[in-house]
């Protein structure tokens, strides 16, 4: 059976019963976010010291580098492609920096993420499971490089191959599903961030003034902008027990779909849901879940589109739609498929 939370409210109540409502939905390992209970805190307590001041302090110059990069290369005045041209390269670099993995590595990450994006819109299993398979060749390689002492040994790539549990090191599949959720999961939903980021700036001349004069309010508006235009549309539970939320039953072993698009733009806890709104109240938005289950790698999303909504403010004195008609992407992905902007100095 398969069910969808739209409500807010009910949304936010199965967040919060985790008891209830699992991760363990996948036939597939994930590490921590398919797990549930002690088995969750555990190997989450192993992660959220990746996520740390302390951790994100010593990766935001390599962070500046990656952006001003890509930067320098906008063609001012000219239409650029936003998703091609920064989007993606800038979840891509920015992640393998954060990794501590060789440039080299980027061409082959490319085309990896192209043939996932393709094999996912066509729901294409078997494609799905080969690539699977070859992302893990491609990590696996990394702990390998940096077992035998190649690279940076202080890399986050390399402290991952230093985990353990209970007196056991982690083996190659478990440090392969962390990674997998960092990269897979991260690189679609950062690339959408950042093109609605973007997207929302070109076609608010008023909010750009605002930010760029109260610079300090950024990271307010990219939530406000992202409860607005969801990066990533669902996630899934399932339900341990019959359970009542609302006017609805679920059986045991439900398939309940969660949609955040839907619950950040519920017209009963948003006034005016499609406006951006400076006085939201920052906890009714579900961008990053809520819970146990919140999403461990909220300050590094923060991070890098704080950072590089900065720097895109300070560069260039308007951001301005294109002269090319966007394409909005289709599902399950959010935000843009194509959409062009000028950048003017």
């Amino acid at each position: 059976m398969a069910a969808a939370l739209t409500c807010h409210h009910d949304i936010l109540a199965a967040l919060h019963a985790p008891e209830q409502f699992s991760n363990q939905v996948s036939s597939h390992l994930n590490v921590p976010n398919g797990m549930d209970g002690d088995e969750h805190q555990a190997y989450r307590a192993l992660i959220e010291p990746f996520f740390s001041d302390v951790v994100l302090t010593q990766f935001q110059p390599k962070l500046q580098v990656v952006i001003d990069k890509l930067l320098d290369n906008l063609d001012a005045l000219e239409d650029v492609e936003v998703m091609a041209t920064l989007a993606h390269p800038f979840a891509l670099r920015a992640q393998c920096a954060f990794m501590g993995w060789p440039v080299a590595l980027e061409q082959r990450l490319i085309d990896w993420m192209a043939a996932q994006n393709s094999a996912t819109l066509a729901q294409d299993r078997p494609a799905l499971r080969a690539l699977a398979e070859d992302f893990s060749d491609i990590v696996i390689a990394q702990f390998d490089h940096a077992r035998r002492g190649e690279g940076d040994l202080d890399s986050v790539t390399a402290q991952l191959t230093q985990l353990s549990l209970r007196g056991e090191p982690l083996p190659d599949e478990y440090l392969v599903s962390i990674v997998r959720n960092w990269t897979v999961g991260e690189l679609g939903t950062i690339a959408a961030a950042v093109g609605s980021i973007v997207g929302f700036l070109a076609q608010n001349p008023v909010v750009q003034k605002q930010l760029r004069e109260a610079p300090m309010h950024i990271d307010h508006a990219i939530d406000e902008i992202l409860r607005i235009d969801a990066p990533l549309l669902t996630n899934r539970r399932r339900t341990t027990c019959p359970m009542q939320l609302g006017n609805e039953s679920y059986d045991v072993e439900t398939i309940v779909t969660i949609d955040w698009r839907a619950a950040n733009t519920d017209s009963a806890v948003f006034a005016e849901p499609q406006q951006f709104k400076w006085d939201r109240d920052p906890h009714l938005n579900l961008l990053y879940g809520a819970g146990v289950h919140v999403c461990p790698g909220r300050p590094l999303a923060q991070l890098e589109l704080g950072l590089l909504t900065r720097c895109l403010l300070n560069k260039f004195s308007t951001i301005q739609l294109g002269d090319n008609a966007f394409e909005r992407a289709l599902p399950p992905r959010g935000g843009y498929q194509t959409i062009w902007a000028k950048f003017n100095h």
